[in-house]
C-alpha cells in the first residue's frame, strides 16, 4: 500500500496548503492567511472539527508530534487490518482445497463401487 495514502494530512484536502494549516495551529500567520484558513474551515465540518480539536490539545509546540504519532498509529492500523485480511484470505483458501479434495475423493470412490459392481 502507498505510504501516502497513510498520511492524515497528506492529501486530505485540495484547497489549502498543510503546511499552512499547521502554521495556523501554531499562530505563525498572518491576519489575512489566518482569515483564508478560517473561510475554509466553514465550508469544511470535518477539517474544523480537527482543528479545534488540535487546538485543544495542551503544548501546541509539539502538534507536529501529535501529527507524526497519528500517522504511525493509522499506519500500523492499516499493517494489521490487510494482515488479518491475507491470512482470512488464506483460510479459508484452505477450506476450499480440502472440499475439492473429499469431492475428488468421493468420486474415485465411487467409480471403484460401480466398476467392481458390474464386473
Amino acid at each position: 500500500m502507498n505510504n501516502d495514502l497513510l498520511n492524515i494530512l497528506s492529501n486530505s484536502n485540495k484547497d489549502i496548503d498543510n503546511q499552512k494549516l499547521m502554521d495556523y495551529l501554531s499562530g505563525k500567520l498572518s491576519a489575512q492567511e489566518k482569515h483564508e484558513v478560517e473561510k475554509w474551515m466553514i465550508d469544511n465540518e470535518f477539517a474544523n472539527e480537527a482543528m479545534e480539536g488540535l487546538e485543544q490539545l495542551a503544548g501546541k509546540k509539539n502538534i507536529q508530534g501529535y501529527v507524526d504519532q497519528l500517522n504511525q498509529e493509522l499506519h500500523q492500523y492499516v499493517s494489521r487490518k490487510k494482515e488479518r485480511r491475507t491470512q482470512k484470505t488464506i483460510n479459508n483458501n484452505m477450506w476450499v482445497y480440502v472440499a475439492l479434495v473429499f469431492i475428488l475423493l468421493i468420486v474415485i470412490l465411487a467409480y471403484m463401487v460401480i466398476t467392481r459392481t458390474q464386473g
